[in-house]
């Protein structure tokens, strides 16, 4: 077995980054042992932005993942190159239509809702309508979530099993209830939240357990 096949993988993680989470999530579920090598994504103008760094991720953005010898940037792709080459305790269902909605939901929170509040975006709106424009993509893409899980939901996102939507969906109710978006229009997302609150990966996925996250800030 080569060195790259055993060497622990390596997450560059920022504690907030919602990003970052889903992967920290999907690595916990299946159990795989890895190291934080945090970035910051505001101090010193981001350290995102530096020299180093952009040679691991060249959109100056988290997550990137060291892994099997390789670098993987992007959340969703290294999710499912995780589903790939570790299929045990399994984030996508067997069934082909349960699939192509995990995928579906996955799609509308990490394409519809995500990138358009992120912090380049949020930093280009400006400070004064940051939150009005979150609260805005957000509603909009709740909405649309609210609408898939009411066909799909079981326990989790689709049916009783945890899946990559789940991975998606807890980060983003976090930067929902962080914009104070009203979350009353949309129990289902709600429920799911509270059910996977505390469940150990999810857990220990959680900002507020993160090696960087601020100190004053343990509960946030």
């Amino acid at each position: 077995m080569s060195l790259s096949a055993i060497a622990k993988p390596i997450l560059y993680s920022y504690w907030r980054s919602s990003c970052s989470w889903r992967v920290r999530i999907a690595m916990n579920l299946k159990e795989i042992p890895y190291d934080i090598k945090p970035i910051s994504l505001i101090k010193s103008g981001g350290e995102q932005h530096c020299n180093e760094y952009r040679e691991v991720n060249p959109m100056e953005q988290v997550p990137a993942l060291q892994i099997d010898g390789h670098t993987l940037i992007e959340s969703v792709a290294i999710m499912h190159y995780l589903e790939e080459t570790r299929p045990q305790r399994p984030l996508l269902p067997q069934d082909v239509h349960k699939r192509a909605k995990v995928r579906e939901i996955v799609e509308i929170i990490c394409s519809g809702i995500q990138p358009l509040q992120n912090l380049i975006v949020l930093i280009h709106v400006g400070e004064e309508k940051k939150k009005e424009w979150a609260q805005h993509w957000i509603t909009r893409g709740f909405r649309a979530v609210e609408k898939a899980l009411s066909t799909s939901a079981g326990k989790y996102c689709v049916g009783d099993e945890i899946s990559m939507a789940d991975c998606c969906l807890v980060p983003q109710v976090f930067n929902a209830r962080r914009f104070h978006v009203d979350l009353r229009p949309y129990p289902i997302i709600l429920r799911i939240d509270r059910e996977l609150e505390s469940n150990p990966a999810f857990r220990a996925a959680h900002p507020s357990n993160q090696p960087d996250c601020p100190p004053e800030l343990p509960n946030k």
